[in-house]
């Protein structure tokens, strides 16, 4: 079965987060229904609208699972298809798209469909994720994005933001800022955790790592804003991070701030050795 890569965008403002949830609006569950319709498939003994429940929807598997209000202009999710269902699909995103449409979906596009190897896999294929983070300084908000950008309550000190962000890049547990899960190891690669001036007191961070846990981004970002802003010293910063523990000390920023801009994948030939690569559970750092 042809295996399709989709690269896909969209506003999480109304979404109630990427993964398909009974009775809420997420960006999942409107591509999945968009392609199900698309293909036209139904149950095999019944003239009956297929819903989530049967075999016959259309299932994705994404890149990286974001929150409510978390927005994306880099998304990525690949799907297997019969070689029929692939010509439908293959280069021809604009048949998708106006069928969001007519479901009512006009904040979420996909922007391109193509084939891939076998051996690709969104999830556990990927090099590197990167997210942005913006922020803003008391009055400063530009009303045109006001829905991508947190307007904090106290001025930040850039440069201050800027030496905390840098302090917390490299391969570390990041217990701290991640949402505690049983049996999953906060053992990751930040790459890049670093600032730039976009606008007059508006400033946008990118984050780069591996992969990250639930909520890593959001809370690196406040702990950041926490030493911009004189709530902690870098001192307190290096003590919480060692503790490996959640702290309120700073807090975790709000989701309208984040978007995913990209997902990296390597060459064709180092698919497979990536995605079994990621597979292997980390080892705890000392």
């Amino acid at each position: 079965m042809p295996r399709l890569r989709l690269d896909i965008a969209y506003d999480g403002t109304d979404f109630h987060g990427w993964a398909t949830q009974p009775g809420l609006r997420t960006v999942q569950g409107a591509l999945e229904q968009a392609l199900t319709t698309v293909l036209r498939r139904k149950p095999a003994e019944a003239e009956t609208t297929v819903t989530a429940a049967d075999p016959e929807w259309v299932r994705l598997t994404v890149g990286g699972r974001t929150d409510a209000g978390v927005h994306a202009r880099g998304q990525v999710a690949h799907l297997d298809v019969s070689e029929a269902e692939a010509t439908q699909l293959l280069d021809r995103p604009r048949r998708i798209n106006g069928v969001l449409v007519r479901q009512g979906v006009s904040d979420a596009v996909v922007r391109a469909v193509t084939q891939v190897p076998d051996e690709f896999d969104a999830r556990f294929g990927a090099l590197y994720r990167r997210y942005e983070y913006r922020i803003c300084n008391p009055g400063a908000l530009d009303l045109l994005t006001r829905n991508h950008t947190v307007e904090l309550k106290k001025t930040v000190d850039f440069d201050a933001m800027q030496a905390a962000s840098q302090s917390l890049v490299g391969l570390r547990d990041f217990a701290t800022f991640c949402k505690a899960r049983e049996g999953a190891t906060s053992v990751r690669h930040l790459s890049h955790f670093e600032w730039r001036q976009v606008a007059p007191g508006t400033f946008a961070a990118r984050v780069q790592a591996d992969a990250f846990c639930h909520s890593m981004v959001r809370a690196l970002v406040g702990a950041a804003v926490a030493v911009g802003t004189g709530r902690i010293s870098f001192r307190e910063l290096a003590e919480l991070e060692a503790a490996r523990t959640r702290s309120a000390k700073f807090v975790v920023m709000p989701a309208h701030g984040l978007s995913l801009e990209e997902i990296a994948y390597p060459a064709p030939g180092e698919l497979a050795a990536r995605a079994l690569q990621t597979r292997a559970r980390r080892q705890s750092l000392s």
